[in-house]
C-alpha cells in the first residue's frame, strides 16, 4: 500500500487545521450564541431547496425527452434524496437534544 497520499496529509495539505493540544486563546473565535449553527442550518436547508429544484427540472426534462444524459437527471435525483435524508437527520437530533435539555432538571 503505498504511502503517498498520507505523506501529503503531513505536508500541509489539510488547511485550517491545527495539532492537538494548541491553545492559542488570542486566535480562538468568540462565541457567536448559536449564529454560526443557524447561519449553516439555513443555508442547508436552502441548498437542499435547489438540489430539488434541479432534480424536479431534470426529471421534467427527462420525461418529455428534451434530456439527452439521463445521467444528469439520476445523480440530481439522488443528490437531493441524500440531502433530504442529512437535513432531516439533522433535525431529529436537534429536537432530541431539545427534548433531552427540557427533560434536565434545574
Amino acid at each position: 500500500m503505498p504511502i503517498g497520499a498520507i505523506d501529503a496529509i503531513g505536508a500541509g495539505a489539510v488547511q485550517g487545521v491545527r495539532p492537538s493540544g494548541y491553545l492559542d486563546q488570542a486566535a480562538a473565535p468568540a462565541g457567536t450564541g448559536g449564529a454560526g449553527f443557524a447561519t449553516a442550518l439555513s443555508g442547508a436547508v436552502e441548498n437542499m431547496q435547489q438540489l430539488q429544484t434541479n432534480s424536479s427540472e431534470l426529471a421534467l426534462r427527462a420525461v418529455t425527452g428534451d434530456l439527452t444524459d439521463i445521467h444528469a437527471a439520476t445523480i440530481a435525483s439522488t443528490r437531493a434524496q441524500v440531502t433530504v435524508e442529512l437535513v432531516a437527520a439533522v433535525r431529529n437530533k436537534g429536537v432530541d437534544a431539545f427534548n433531552e435539555i427540557m427533560r434536565m432538571q434545574a
